[in-house]
């Protein structure tokens, strides 16, 4: 009689590396609980807390293969992108994402669910898929979006706002800002063709990979982040009218019907004048006279939701 042979079937085990906010408070610790607990249920997880980004570079450099998970906002998410484009090991990397920042503006754009056990679940659940990534002549990555001009004044005034008003600081930011700026001289040119003369004063330039900025507000509403152009959005909406038109417009993603703004779609972006406060993926920088940016497509990627049924 010929015996019967047992084939064990061997079941691959995800494994993923975790990236928390090393500063978290008591709610934001018991979203980690609980995003935790939905990954385990069907994969191997480790917990990693880096203070600063030495230490999360040392995280990631120690990966060994593991799938990346950031628990955090659009900054979060960039500075984990860069240190991986810093490493060369960016294209590498699976990435999820668990939404926890205060704008969440990515996430929105890859419709990723707010809710961070939902979002644990597409990381189980959902599928890579391989998105475009914005670098500029420094090596500086842009994951969702950079604004300049009154976009970054906006994000400034916001700053000290969002402890108490949360994703409805960027408003209030954008209100105070909008008031006291008289523009900035900025030339923009795209894929080698002028948008903007030198000598031409402008409200705000968007460079976007993603829709949204400030907690949903549309910079850029036909943005899409895979398909190898960044949308670039210039205002000139100057006097007081102008500035209330644009901001209403904007709020609901039709600022570019507006003669006083131009949009475009490029893959080399750069824009020089005078010293112009910038915001990239909703981190303030110092202000900038000169900076170009290219896209990289398809250069990582994030798992995003599974497709409706």
């Amino acid at each position: 009689m010929t015996a019967r042979l047992e084939r064990k079937v061997r079941t691959t085990v995800r494994e993923l590396l975790v990236i928390a906010n090393a500063k978290a408070g008591s709610a934001v610790d018991d979203a980690v609980e609980a995003v935790s607990g939905v990954l385990s249920a069907r994969a191997t997880i480790e917990i990693s807390r880096p203070d600063g980004p030495e230490d999360l570079v040392e995280a990631l450099r120690g990966r060994a293969g593991r799938e990346v998970v950031v628990l955090g906002g659009d900054g979060s998410l960039h500075l984990a992108v860069q240190a991986l484009y810093d490493l060369d090991d960016l294209d590498a990397t699976v990435i999820g994402l668990i939404p926890m920042g205060t704008g969440n503006d990515f996430a929105r754009t890859m419709e990723l669910p707010l809710d961070p056990a939902e979002a644990a679940q597409v990381v189980l659940d959902g599928s890579p898929r391989q998105l475009d990534l914005l670098v500029d002549g420094d090596g500086g990555v842009v994951v969702n979006a950079v604004h300049v001009g009154v976009g970054a004044e906006a994000g400034k005034e916001a700053k000290d706002l969002k402890p108490k008003l949360g994703k409805l600081a960027y408003a209030a930011g954008a209100a105070v800002a909008g008031a006291k700026v008289e523009g900035w001289l900025i030339g923009v040119v795209v894929d080698g063709e002028t948008i903007n003369e030198p000598d031409a004063r402008v409200l705000m330039i968007g460079i976007a990979n993603g829709t949204s900025v400030g907690g949903g507000t549309q910079l850029a509403p036909d943005a899409r982040p895979d398909d190898g152009l960044a949308d670039v959005v210039v205002s000139r909406s100057l006097g007081p009218l102008a500035r209330v038109g644009y901001a209403a417009k904007m709020a609901v993603g039709s600022h570019g019907d507006r003669d006083d703004v131009t949009t475009v779609r490029g893959r080399e972006i750069r824009i020089a004048g005078d010293p112009v406060p910038v915001n990239t993926d909703g981190e303030l920088e110092d202000s900038i006279t000169e900076r170009s940016w290219r896209v990289l497509p398809g250069a990582w990627q994030l798992i995003a939701p599974p497709p409706s049924p």
